[in-house]
């Protein structure tokens, strides 16, 4: 597999990564600036989609996510997704996101495999 490969599946994976683990999403990030060869990453990512995400790393994988909206996000949008976040919905944090994501075309976040269930 090709670098270009390697790139193109961790941003597709990266914030499905840190929604299950944030010490594998860090391992994963050292092995990217590393070069790995793509059968380690794609071990590595397998092994974090394993791991029974906690609240923490969910909450923190939408934070990420929002940074991507605060800067134009309406008023309206910033205040339902803080009380989306405050209740713990993740499943109805990670549905607005991906309608943000349709909405103001962040590609980056469309392309995450985090979302595309939504």
């Amino acid at each position: 597999m090709t670098k270009r490969q390697t790139e193109f599946l961790w941003r597709a994976e990266k914030y499905r990564v840190m929604f299950h683990s944030q010490r594998h999403y860090n391992l994963i990030r050292q092995a990217m600036r590393e070069q790995m060869p793509h059968e380690e990453i794609k071990q590595l990512i397998t092994e974090a989609l394993t791991c029974t995400p906690t609240s923490g790393s969910m909450q923190n994988a939408c934070q990420h996510m929002w940074g991507y909206f605060k800067k134009f996000a309406s008023a309206e949008e910033k205040q339902h997704f803080l009380q989306l976040q405050e209740a713990r919905n993740f499943q109805q944090v990670l549905h607005f996101l991906k309608k943000l994501a349709d909405d103001y075309e962040v590609t980056y976040l469309i392309e995450s495999r985090l979302l595309s269930n939504y």
